[in-house]
């Protein structure tokens, strides 16, 4: 097998398709890393572990089963697979996977639940309670 391949993932995992955006910079917090503080980026952030803080991402934040967020998400599109416990302002989508779990109001026009996913909060499908937030980090 090489290096670079277009397999299938293994049995049992998840596997996230970045959409259009070659060159987008990824940032990943690993399984074992717990992060204390604020993220900002023009790109994506993966979460594969915990975050302790605010997260904002131009792009996307996607969160890995069994990641664990405490703090508000603000970005462009959010595929959430593990557990938020915050807010989500996303100017484009949401997208809660079937082992998601949010505690907190969702804001976004377009979403997507699979079955299984859970919200303990709103959810706001209006474009008017984004234009208040803007979505790329601060200057």
């Amino acid at each position: 097998m090489a290096i670079f391949s277009n397999s299938a993932p293994e049995e049992g995992k998840t596997q996230f398709n970045r959409r259009k955006g070659d060159g987008i910079p990824l940032s990943i917090v690993a399984r074992d890393m717990t992060i204390t503080g604020d993220m900002e980026t023009e790109g994506v952030v993966k979460v594969e572990g915990r975050v302790n803080g605010k997260i904002r991402a131009t792009s996307q934040i996607i969160i890995s089963p069994g990641a664990t967020i405490e703090g508000d998400l603000h970005t462009k599109e959010a595929v959430i697979a593990g557990e938020v416990l915050g807010t989500i302002r996303a100017a484009d989508r949401v997208e809660l996977q079937a082992t998601a779990m949010v505690r907190g109001d969702i804001f976004t026009p377009r979403i997507s639940v699979l079955e299984g996913g859970r919200v303990s909060g709103e959810v706001n499908m209006t474009d008017s309670a984004l234009e208040a937030e803007p979505v790329g980090p601060k200057s």
